[in-house]
């Protein structure tokens, strides 16, 4: 696979190590850990965040959104996880390698992201938001 030239989303953490990757680079190392998973027997959690346009629908992110959206999931991450597009534009992710993967833990990160791009973002897009928290790795933790 060859990784796009798009850049990487650089309007988020300004002067802070680490950005979020483009479209490419996000699936791409996503892919890497979840072999790295597999082979380890452990969890890697997916989180997905975006702005509903309509039913099944999201909405392209403003420049601004976008910076909400990557805030709240870099918040949420620890320096050995990764932000960035899980879907160019429109659904931010992150993926935190070796989570536990229990349904409180997920309930609780899903809990945070949600109600910080709530308070984040105008009040007009605010109501929806949605975020989904999705378990990947060894059918042994399930």
């Amino acid at each position: 696979m060859a990784l796009d030239t798009t850049p990487a989303y650089t309007g988020f953490r300004a002067g802070l190590i680490g950005q979020a990757y483009n479209e490419a680079a996000f699936r791409h190392f996503l892919a890497v850990d979840r072999m790295r998973a597999e082979r380890l027997q452990r969890l890697v959690i997916l989180v997905l965040a975006s702005v509903r346009e309509g039913p099944g629908r999201s909405s392209k992110l403003t420049h601004h959104a976008a910076s909400v959206m990557f805030e709240a999931l870099a918040a949420s991450v620890r320096e050995v996880d990764f932000v960035g597009w899980f879907c160019e534009g429109r659904v931010a992710g992150a993926v935190l390698a070796q989570g536990v993967g229990a349904a409180d833990e997920r309930a609780a990160i899903s809990k945070r992201i949600h109600t910080t791009l709530r308070t984040a973002l105008p009040s007009d897009r605010a109501s929806d938001v949605r975020v989904r928290v999705i378990r990947l790795g060894s059918e042994a933790h399930r």
